[in-house]
């Protein structure tokens, strides 16, 4: 048999995770069982609309448990303290700039379960965080993204 994947997360992330498992257990998974009740008090279930769509709620909320609990079971807290200061690593934050033009960004680097890049938080998976794990200060990396190669320059890490 395979080896689970291990899923890289923060304490906060874990928490999150269970948190949701929880409302889709008891709150989610009720509501659902609920609308199947009420489409099979319809009659036939052959063309009965309200009934699919209920079903397949259902499926995609026992699928999303079974993700969940498996994520939970897999899960890598990451420790903030685990690297120096001085080095990318999971957990840490990342200030760059894009050269030539000297955009800035930030990001924090996840793991795949908490990945969010609206919030600033990217997965330790993508191309962006596998350019820079291990990076120091002032290092400058290429990062090659669908739209071509971009090269950014380490400008602090926290």
């Amino acid at each position: 048999m395979a080896e689970e994947k291990k899923h890289y997360m923060t304490l906060d992330g874990k928490k999150k995770l269970e948190e949701e498992l929880d409302f889709l257990k008891t709150e989610r998974r009720a509501e659902v069982v609920e609308r199947i009740k009420v489409a099979r008090s319809f009659g036939d279930l052959s063309e009965n609309s309200e009934y699919d769509s209920a079903k397949e709620d259902q499926a995609f909320v026992e699928g999303r448990i079974l993700q969940v609990e498996k994520m939970i079971r897999n899960a890598i807290i990451i420790e903030e303290e685990s690297a120096p200061g001085n080095i990318v690593s999971l957990g840490k934050t990342v200030r760059f700039i894009e050269l030539p033009d000297g955009d800035e960004e930030e990001y924090i680097i996840v793991g795949s379960a908490e990945s969010n890049p609206s919030e600033g938080k990217i997965s330790n998976d993508s191309p962006l965080a596998q350019s820079l794990l291990g990076k120091t200060i002032n290092d400058r990396v290429t990062v090659s993204t669908p739209g071509g190669d971009m090269e950014i320059e380490i400008k602090e890490i926290k």
